[in-house]
């Protein structure tokens, strides 16, 4: 189970262009106080088959974490382009939020980004050599999700009373444990749990 659960991530700022910072508000429920601070990381994947070239824009502690619905803003700087290869400028890339707690991450949020240049002739005759200035950015509203199962310090808040002669019971989810149709997931267990 985990303790932590990502209810929205919505970019403030989208599109925009390929050199401005990201902006984007973070929401998530918490059903136990934790500890320790949160930890979140963005990252800019330009060519996914080579993690060398993967830019972590920024990063931030987000704490004390009370339970219930809390949020917060992030701004994360725009990807280096002196890290970018030319040939994956481009095109599709991936945007990445991971959440971790303790040094472990127990989500990970992935987003495409389509970067191309913001007027038709430069879009159908590209430059010989790349104008960064000139690109815009759009990230995709649908996200790729993907939880991890961490060992967390803490313990959700359960009641501890019972009605009498009431019979106890497992948890039964609500709606808002149930995965949407267009929501894609995969949950995967962490190392060494």
């Amino acid at each position: 189970m985990s303790i932590v659960t990502i209810r929205d991530v919505e970019f403030l700022n989208n599109p925009a262009r390929f050199l401005d910072p990201y902006h984007f508000r973070v929401t998530f429920e918490c059903i136990a106080a934790l500890k320790d601070d949160l930890e979140w990381r963005l990252i800019y994947v330009s060519s996914p088959g080579n993690e060398e070239l993967d830019q972590e824009l920024d990063d931030c502690l987000v704490g004390p974490v009370p339970i219930g619905v809390n949020s917060f803003e992030f701004e994360g700087s725009p990807p280096s382009p002196a890290k970018i290869p030319a040939e994956d400028v481009l095109g599709v890339a991936a945007l990445i939020l991971t959440g971790s707690y303790n040094d472990q991450e127990f989500v990970r949020v992935g987003y495409y980004q389509n970067t191309e240049y913001n007027n038709e002739e430069m879009k159908n005759s590209p430059p010989s050599r790349i104008q960064f200035e000139s690109l815009v950015r759009d990230i995709s509203t649908k996200p790729r999700v993907t939880r991890f199962q961490i060992k967390w310090d803490v313990s959700p808040h359960i009641a501890t009373q019972t009605a009498a002669g009431a019979a106890t019971s497992a948890a039964v989810p609500s709606a808002n444990d149930l995965d949407d149709a267009d929501e894609m997931e995969d949950v995967q267990p962490s190392n060494g749990s």
